[in-house]
């Protein structure tokens, strides 16, 4: 049973210790404006939901600007190459010679998120591990967080001008706006990704995808000693339908290339991952700001996920910092959203383009399958002989700008 109570004040709480709330921390942090992050996880419990972690030129810029970009400065290796394969053809994509030298830096998001969290508690920074959310009630001079202390076993009330939601879609943040305070879209598939993850060198020295007829593949760098794999499965499908053995050999059927050989290993992970797209408008609701997964969805092909959620935090923070030290009227608020938007759609646009292109389609009308198809192969054909719709592919791929 609870028991005592605490009150808390602060200007900004922020739900949620993954990175959209991390980073708007930090940013709140170093510009004097006082916050209390809160997760119903403990750090390591956050650790523990590793992540692919490609991140975007774009992201870096935005953490640089912040003083926040260490990390993946010293420790991220880059990439400026994929490789599409189909049953007919191999296409080596250079993308960075197409973007005047941009690359991804390649991080897993577990390591950066850890770091962020070290540099935020270094600089004195309030962060409430094991704190669940439960309510939040919104006054017109402020709003409070209702939680429960797990550890203590006593609630605990947050006041605060402000509260961001960055506790991710089935968290409180959006579960407290109304309905009819929003406009939401969403996208649902009937198929969804086998993730592995097995101690094999890499194949590869850039990120191979795989199209052919049984469905999508794709071979990622983790380290010298570990890959991750992607395989296209149906929803029906159980993991106790793939066993090393089958995963294996769709792998190896499904990314085969003449002289190429796919070096296996002991795989010790393996989890299916639901494809969705969903966005909510606009990203405010009163003192209630939504970031990362709270306001949207993405599929990760394209990695445009961990990327969305940081770049929503650098222009919330920056909103909220201007907000306190020049006073403009609340209607200055609305811009976090009027930002925000246009780029999280092109970021659909560009991630929902490249899984249809990549995906065995879907339905059960054939004549519909096979048009789709070829659809698909023509952009694929597009990216090595049309120079347009490839430089527009890479520079979107590389990161929305």
């Amino acid at each position: 049973m609870m028991t005592n109570f605490t009150h808390l004040k602060t200007s900004v709480c922020i739900l949620g210790c993954g990175p959209s709330g991390i980073v708007l921390g930090n940013i709140m942090l170093n510009n004097g404006i006082d916050c209390i992050i809160l997760d119903k996880y403990n750090r390591e419990e956050i650790y523990a939901r590793g992540r692919a972690g490609v991140i975007e030129i774009t992201t870096v810029q935005q953490l640089k600007k912040h003083h926040l970009a260490e990390p993946i400065l010293n420790n991220a290796y880059t990439h400026g190459t994929c490789e599409f394969r189909s049953p007919e053809k191999s296409i080596t994509f250079e993308y960075a010679s197409l973007t005047g030298g941009d690359v991804h830096y390649v991080y897993p998001q577990s390591d950066l998120n850890d770091d962020l969290i070290s540099m935020y508690l270094e600089r004195g920074g309030k962060l409430l591990f094991h704190h669940e959310g439960k309510k939040i009630v919104q006054n017109d001079d402020n709003v409070e967080i209702k939680c429960d202390d797990i550890d203590a076993e006593k609630p605990v009330t947050i006041q605060a001008d402000f509260v961001a939601g960055c506790d991710g879609y089935h968290g409180i943040a959006r579960q407290s706006i109304p309905p009819e305070a929003v406009e939401t879209y969403t996208k649902e598939y009937n198929y969804c990704w086998l993730a592995i993850l097995a101690y094999a060198p890499p194949s590869a020295q850039h990120p191979l995808y795989g199209v052919h007829p049984d469905g999508f593949s794709g071979h990622m760098l983790r380290n010298s000693k570990i890959s991750r794999y992607y395989l296209q499965i149906s929803n029906n499908d159980t993991l106790e339908d793939w066993s090393d053995d089958r995963i294996w050999a769709n792998l190896r059927k499904r990314l085969a290339k003449k002289g190429w050989k796919l070096n296996e290993g002991e795989i010790f992970q393996k989890r299916t991952m639901e494809l969705r797209n969903y966005v909510m408008e606009p990203m405010r609701y009163r003192r209630l700001f939504m970031a990362g997964d709270a306001a949207h969805i993405i599929t990760p092909m394209g990695g445009k996920g961990l990327n969305l959620a940081v770049q929503d935090a650098v222009v919330l923070a920056e909103t909220l910092i201007r907000y306190y030290q020049e006073n403009p009227d609340s209607s200055y608020l609305d811009r976090y959203s009027q930002i925000r938007l246009p780029y999280i759609w092109r970021a659909q646009a560009f991630s929902y383009s490249m899984l249809t292109m990549l995906h065995a389609p879907e339905g059960e009308d054939l004549e519909d399958v096979r048009f789709r198809l070829k659809l698909s192969q023509s952009k694929l054909e597009q990216l090595a002989t049309a120079s347009a719709f490839a430089k527009d592919f890479a520079r979107n791929y590389v990161g929305i700008v």
